[in-house]
């Protein structure tokens, strides 16, 4: 299992190293200015459900279903069931963050009404991503260990594909924030200075798609300098 250290050059060790500190950065930062905006009411006191109802009601998206669900940033929106659903906190609270959060979430849901080329991409490929993140990861182990370059090569095929699909997400997510800020902005569900702490919880979440993104695109690099060194 030695494989499994080598691969590094010093600019990839470099990158890896930067990719750790802005992963652990991102999360901290998420989580504390998710709780300190979660802390501060809206003016309108507002909740993240009741804002997602009116924005559904809108744009006249009758199919939209908007449930509650537990834990704490599980939000999400499913193309699949036109769902979306807010945690707890976001759903119940009126807080900045809540409308934020949940704007972000309406903002998927607008991708998906609008067809967005990007979001349908990685939606039909899913199943895809599904299989290769459950088998790239065990071919690339099981190649190294017999040493057949056939099935590391294969591994690192389906390794691409998590990273394509990492490279996809970020713009996708940067997206519905800028939806989001628009629509909280439009309807004026946030005063200007209520919109400066919105923008800072959506933009502490957007480092968190930014680090995933570098942390799959730098396991790549050194899965293929593996790969190109078992072949010297």
């Amino acid at each position: 299992m030695l494989w499994w250290f080598g691969g590094w050059t010093i600019p990839l060790f470099i990158a890896f190293i930067a990719v750790m500190v802005l992963s652990i950065y991102a999360q901290i930062k998420v989580s504390s200015t998710y709780k300190r905006y979660l802390a501060i009411p809206n003016r309108k006191g507002i909740t993240g459900y009741e804002m997602a109802e009116d924005l559904k009601r809108e744009f006249q998206m009758d199919d939209l279903s908007i449930e509650r669900i537990n834990g704490e940033l599980t939000d999400h929106y499913d193309p699949r069931n036109k769902k979306l659903a807010l945690s707890a906190n976001v759903a119940d609270k009126a807080s900045i963050a809540s409308v934020a959060i949940a704007a972000h979430e309406m903002g998927h849901a607008r991708q998906h009404a609008e067809k967005n080329l990007l979001l349908r991409f990685r939606d039909a490929t899913f199943p895809v991503l599904k299989f290769s993140s459950q088998a790239a990861i065990p071919l690339l182990i099981f190649g190294f260990i017999v040493s057949n370059s056939n099935i590391v090569l294969a591994g690192i095929i389906l390794y691409s594909v998590i990273a394509i699909f990492q490279v996809i997400t970020a713009p996708i997510e940067l997206n519905a924030s800028r939806r989001a800020l628009v629509m909280l902005k439009g309807s004026s569900y946030l005063s200007e200075e209520e919109l400066k702490g919105a923008k800072k919880v959506l933009s502490a979440a957007a480092l968190t798609y930014i680090a995933a993104m570098a942390a799959v695109l730098v396991q790549l690099l050194r899965f293929i300098f593996i790969f190109l060194g078992s072949r010297d």
